[in-house]
């Protein structure tokens, strides 16, 4: 039998229903349903660019309007719901995953300990003296972040981190540190054990059972994918594992592969589905009449060959682009219309100035802007203007 064909809109609509982005926006958001809205991302990545407002904020805040930053910071650091590590970056991960991180601990310790980056930072040093000096300073000590650690010599150019945050980032990669909480967005890293005591003694799952969570999860949050995407998903699997796991479900009749149709043009790509998928399209309620703002760390777009096929858009990141390279701007946020992201924008947050500036706004290709997009669009960002907290909203000419 030839696989089903699955079109690209439903491909669209069932990936938009895994990450949470067919829910009402305007719902309470709650410590129980912050929670849930994690969990059913899967994880929330964090990163550093303060442009506008931090990716995690920015993420969860498109699906729940009443979502504040606060509540994040009491998940991950008072309530220890979330915790925070690596998956493809670092990211904040519902705390009942953490076992499932231990045999990624035992991967990073073998990979990091041959690897240029550790022989370049620990040069004429003995590193697992280094290492040893962090961990017994905050054994006796408590929470340190990398500023507390002196080191007289300027290592070079790469990366540019002294022995010490080199050890302290291997010490968390490994699991035997966590952060324990950030202070201006630096971490506070703390030992495991004090941080995360029940997960750190909970026992491994074996490898079976960590493939099949792995696999399985990431096939729920994406509704539809290879075992390239899978694989990629978490960052922790190679793609021959994915694929044999894929293979024994569908098998067993636990999933179906099919073919998915390309909303750029391209041919029909093989993958996999849950074998209801047609039931769990029917009930998926249709996307928000509303426009919203991405964050360019948002699941949708961190694959972006995915993003391409499923949306027909061709986003890149140009923070790391030379300016005079850039096409569109820094931080460049896309437009989501309902179910299609039909445009672009350019913002700044000055935030001596409470004001929130859009320097470039584009339309894709054939979209009209016309007065009732271009008013849900005035909303959305009053909507995103109001969470970062800027009193003046400066569009375009």
């Amino acid at each position: 039998m030839n696989p089903p064909l699955i079109p690209a809109a439903a491909a669209r609509r069932l990936f938009m229903g895994a990450q949470g982005l067919l829910e009402n926006p305007a719902r309470p958001a709650t410590k129980a349903s912050l929670l849930k809205l994690v969990r059913r991302l899967g994880f929330v990545q964090m990163d550093s660019i303060n442009v506008v407002e931090r990716a995690h904020h920015l993420t969860l805040h498109t699906r729940m309007d009443s979502y504040r930053q606060p509540q994040f910071e009491r998940a991950l650091e008072k309530d220890r719901s979330l915790f925070e590590h690596w998956t493809h970056d670092a990211s904040a991960i519902p705390v009942e995953w953490f076992p499932h991180w231990k045999p990624r601990f035992r991967r990073d310790e073998a990979r990091i300990l041959g690897n240029a980056w550790w022989q370049y930072h620990f040069r004429g040093i003995d590193g697992d003296q280094v290492v040893a000096q962090v961990l017994e300073r905050i054994t006796r000590e408590g929470p340190l972040k990398s500023a507390d650690f002196e080191h007289p010599e300027k290592r070079g150019p790469w990366w540019g981190w002294k022995p010490q945050k080199a050890a302290l980032d291997y010490l968390w990669r490994i699991g035997e540190l966590a952060i324990a909480r950030r202070v201006h967005f630096h971490k506070l890293y703390d030992l495991t054990e004090r941080v995360l005591p029940a997960q750190r003694a909970a026992p491994e799952p074996d490898e079976d059972a960590h493939i099949h969570w792995a696999c399985s999860s990431a096939l729920e949050r994406l509704g539809v994918a290879s075992p390239k995407e899978m694989a990629a998903f978490w960052a922790v699997l190679e793609v021959p594992q994915v694929q044999a796991w894929c293979e024994r479900e569908a098998r067993a009749g636990r999933i179906v592969a099919v073919m998915v149709e390309g909303a750029d043009g391209s041919k029909p790509r093989p993958a996999y589905a849950a074998v209801d998928w047609e039931k769990l399209l029917k009930q998926l309620p249709d996307a928000p009449d509303r426009t919203r703002l991405l964050c360019p760390f948002d699941p949708v777009l961190r694959d972006r060959a995915r993003a391409l096929r499923l949306f027909g858009f061709d986003y890149r990141f140009e923070a790391f682009v030379p300016d005079g390279k850039r096409a569109y701007g820094y931080f460049v946020l896309p437009i989501l219309e309902g179910a299609k992201i039909l445009g672009r924008l350019d913002p700044k947050f000055h935030r001596e100035k409470d004001l929130l500036e859009i320097k470039g706004l584009w339309w894709e290709p054939g979209v009209k802007a016309t007065r009732a997009r271009k008013k849900a669009l005035e909303d959305a960002l009053e909507r995103l203007a109001k969470f970062i907290g800027a009193t003046e909203l400066r569009l375009p000419q």
